[in-house]
């Protein structure tokens, strides 16, 4: 009848195993180094953070010095200027001439 051939059942037994086996040992492989590929994207991450943290703070800075102060100054000088328009206006109000020649309302005008 039919012969069995041990050898040839060996050989597809250790060829369907060793399958399995090299499948098993490609995906223990295959997910160190997806963790190895997250855990370099996640520094990645972080020092991309940090840099943009750095160039935020050198534009506030470059903010500051180039428009801040110079409003800053130019805000303060408006301020006495207003407060000066303020006490002349006071002057003219206190005055008792309201005439054309009055020297407070010349100095306001």
């Amino acid at each position: 009848m039919f012969e069995i051939n041990w050898t040839e059942i060996i050989i597809a037994v250790v060829g369907m195993m060793s399958g399995w086996i090299s499948w098993w040992l490609d995906r223990k492989r295959h997910r160190q180094e997806v963790k190895n590929l997250a855990a370099e994207a996640k520094s990645m991450e972080a020092e991309t953070e940090k840099k943009y943290m750095e160039l935020a703070m050198m534009y506030v800075d470059e903010f500051t010095k180039n428009i801040v102060k110079p409003l800053e100054g130019r805000v303060n000088e408006l301020t006495n200027e207003v407060k000066e328009l303020k006490d002349e206006l006071e002057m003219v109000k206190k005055n008792a001439c309201y005439c054309a020649g009055c020297p407070n309302r010349i100095s306001v005008l």
